[in-house]
């Protein structure tokens, strides 16, 4: 018998029009570093945790810090067996909630309004684009702490230690944008430190516009790093 994830295979360009109808916060908080993450980094994600490592179609998932829920939605649609998201800002659950109404998907997420501290059992995955510490320093630590309490397999993105400009330029040229990387010795080590282990790091390039007052320029390039991190045991 075949991998049963092939069977249902999604086209990215598809996942990627999907997501690009999820809309983005309408007033996001800077505080909170509220970037909602782009359809096409979305896309690579969920395409990865769903087709790569079959961690997403029959499997229960979180999206720690939804948002407006990209990565929640995106997993209901690739056919994850139960989706719960989850965030702090009444105003992005209420998105979230909306856009699971006009995504047809009403009944297959359910939204959480809350600290993440809040969220307690276990989780086949965890998709998470949690807050970078520019706002708050070490934010993303807590993130990561939760994910590897609840959570199998992880998902996370974190911003890339260093302004790499031929990174930038190499993820340009890459068709995917997407390119497979090494680890940071930090977070590998936190995460060590916490019961789990990197699997794999892919860095992808991430375009956003201007948001706030303190962005110089009318769009921005940067590099996230996706960690695939697995629970021990």
């Amino acid at each position: 018998m075949g991998n049963p994830a092939q069977k249902r295979l999604l086209r990215k360009l598809d996942l990627e029009l999907f997501l690009s109808q999820i809309k983005p916060y309408s007033d996001p908080k800077a505080n909170l570093e509220q970037y909602t993450v782009t359809e096409d980094v979305a896309a690579t994600v969920l395409y990865l945790a769903a087709y790569t490592y079959n961690d997403v179609i029959g499997k229960t998932v979180l999206d720690l810090g939804c948002g407006t829920g990209r990565f929640a939605l995106g997993a209901s649609l690739l056919e994850a067996e139960e989706v719960v998201g989850i965030d702090i800002d009444k105003t992005a659950v209420e998105a979230a909630s909306m856009n699971s109404e006009l995504a047809g998907l009403k009944d297959n997420v359910q939204w959480v309004l809350g600290d993440i501290d809040s969220i307690t059992g276990k989780f086949d995955t965890v998709l998470q684009n949690p807050p970078f510490g520019v706002q708050k320093r070490s934010a993303d630590r807590r993130f990561l702490e939760k994910a590897l309490e609840v959570g199998d397999s992880i998902y996370s993105l974190h911003n890339h230690p260093t302004l790499d400009r031929l990174l930038i330029k190499r993820l340009k040229a890459s068709g995917e944008r997407c390119l497979q990387i090494s680890a940071s010795a930090f977070i590998s080590n936190f995460v060590e430190i916490h019961g789990g282990r990197v699997k794999a790091v892919y860095a992808l390039l991430m375009t956003i516009p201007r948001m706030f007052s303190f962005h110089t320029k009318s769009k921005h390039d940067f590099v996230v790093d996706l960690y695939v991190i697995n629970r021990k045991n």
